[in-house]
């Protein structure tokens, strides 16, 4: 009897064949770490990047994309301490010299790690007398290891490194971003980029990766204004619901805004933004509620300088568990005053009559994090009807309408009578507004399993029918319902499918 095939493993199939993501140089190994997307991955990961555009930039008219640089030199890390603090825990392997974080020693032991200084793990490593998980040998004593790609710049021995997060690209770019944009807070800049840690042990696929996008939004506002916000835009989300698990909790509670903002001390502005982050998941991602929550953490957790800072956390089944997909943190003026006393160069700046160092609300997101999300939840098996008549299994993403990598896609029944001149002829009209797949090799039912595997919502197909009546036949994803439409207005209904994902809106 064959053994059963993980979930992780049915979707990594899939990914490599059809071109969602595969190991990066793979005709040479591979290397752990690093991953490239192929066409459709990387058309999913367009999709995601612009519905985060669309949301987190919309929200204020003083929000801006900004590109920075994947080089920063030295000194910006001295500044924001990563060259002394962007460490972790590596154990090596005494006989076979394979290295390990230590902390991924003890939780894989469900020990629980949050809070112990190197020391502390050292300590538990001896105490479980916990082996080199590929050969049993014996592990050395953790020592910190710093996570940054050094790189040479020029010739006369000058410093860079590879940025470890985006963040630091917005805090020093911050005066030039705010005379340019004439001296309002709060300003928004984001960021969609690369960022690179020598992680030492990468695991769980897109989890932990040595080279990875982050979608980060760093908002500076007045500090005095943390807990003001415009009462009109308050009452719009103040009995709003969050599903927060609390610091040293286990349950997932349901707290409006309100309550938190009175029980909880957190401020308005943070509180906003939460709520924001939250919708997004739930309004345009499509996640189920019952596989979010909004986890606090504590000081032990958190960074010394986050005031405040909940993780956006998603059930994952493949990776059997709540795993961390963004983070919502009030960093203070850590970062500018730090760059500030580094540099010598003043980052307050006058707003409403007074000097102001701004603090920062950062929304930060791991992108590939959030495309393995999209591959875990979506992921389905189930039955359709072959053109036969016959029930087969097929493998299906059922990607909202708005992440599906192709909006459409269009065949001919056949290729001959004009069927394929026609389906030619409306898929290039419609790449006009939308991003459609044409296909015309195999039998329509293999057309259908191929758009199935990655994705695709809606099937247009062009048959007998079509040449004498002017319409097409429209297949949904998830229904398996068909309905047929005039070609004159098949622009129009393909629109509303894919701004409401709901195949009944044109079905009457």
């Amino acid at each position: 009897m064959c053994a059963k095939i993980s979930k992780v493993d049915e979707i990594t199939a899939i990914a490599s064949k059809r071109g969602i993501f595969f190991p990066t140089a793979e005709i040479y190994g591979g290397k752990a770490g690093f991953f490239t997307y192929g066409h459709i991955g990387k058309l999913l990961k367009n999709r995601w990047e612009t519905l985060w555009r669309d949301t987190f930039l919309n929200l204020s008219d003083n929000f801006y994309e900004i590109q920075s640089n994947n080089i920063l030199p030295e000194d910006v890390f001295k500044a924001s301490g990563h060259i002394e603090h962007f460490n972790d825990p590596m154990s090596e392997c005494k006989k076979c010299h394979s290295r390990f974080r230590v902390d991924h020693l003890l939780e894989d032991k469900s020990i629980r790690v949050e809070g112990l200084s190197q020391e502390g793990m050292n300590k538990e490593l001896a105490k479980n007398k916990i082996k080199c998980p590929k050969c049993g040998g014996e592990l050395s004593e953790g020592k910190m290891f710093n996570m940054m790609f050094a790189v040479p710049v020029g010739f006369a021995g000058e410093k860079g490194y590879l940025s470890p997060e985006t963040a630091q690209g917005a805090f020093i770019a911050f005066k030039n971003m705010f005379q340019a944009t004439r001296g309002k807070l709060p300003l928004g800049l984001a960021i969609i980029d690369k960022a690179y840690r020598n992680e030492i042990s990468p695991r769980q696929l897109f989890f932990r990766l040595r080279e990875f996008t982050q979608a980060e939004l760093q908002i500076f506002f007045d500090p005095a204004k943390l807990d003001i916000i415009e009462e009109n835009v308050w009452n719009t989300v103040k009995n709003y619901k969050l599903l927060i698990k609390k610091e040293e909790s286990d349950k997932i509670q349901a707290i409006s805004l309100d309550e938190m903002n009175k029980n909880m001390k957190i401020g308005k502005f943070y509180l906003y933004y939460l709520a924001k982050v939250q919708q997004f998941y739930f309004e345009k991602i499509g996640i189920p509620q019952a596989k979010l929550r909004l986890r606090e953490l504590g000081e032990n957790e958190r960074a010394f300088y986050n005031k405040t800072h909940f993780d956006v956390e998603i059930y994952l089944e493949t990776l059997g568990g709540f795993k961390e997909v963004g983070g919502i943190h009030y960093r203070g003026d850590h970062d500018l005053a730090r760059h500030q006393k580094a540099s010598g160069e003043k980052l307050e700046v006058y707003h409403d009559g007074k000097k102001v160092l701004p603090h920062v609300l950062e929304l930060s997101f791991g992108v590939d994090r959030n495309i393995w999300t999209l591959l875990d939840l979506f992921y389905a098996q189930d039955t359709a009807k072959s053109a036969g008549g016959d029930e087969e299994e097929r493998y299906v993403f059922r990607f909202p309408a708005s992440l599906s990598p192709f909006h459409a896609a269009i065949f001919p029944l056949v290729n001959k009578d004009g069927m394929d001149t026609l389906a030619e002829s409306i898929a290039s009209d419609l790449r006009k507004d939308f991003q459609v797949f044409y296909d015309d090799s195999g039998s329509i039912g293999r057309r259908y399993r191929r758009m199935d595997e990655i994705g695709v919502k809606y099937c247009v197909t062009v048959d007998s029918q079509s040449m004498k009546d002017k319409d097409v036949t429209i297949r949904d994803r998830d229904s398996l319902k068909q309905i047929r439409v005039k070609i004159s207005e098949l622009r129009e209904v393909v629109g509303k499918l894919i701004n409401s994902g709901d195949f009944n809106v044109v079905v009457k």
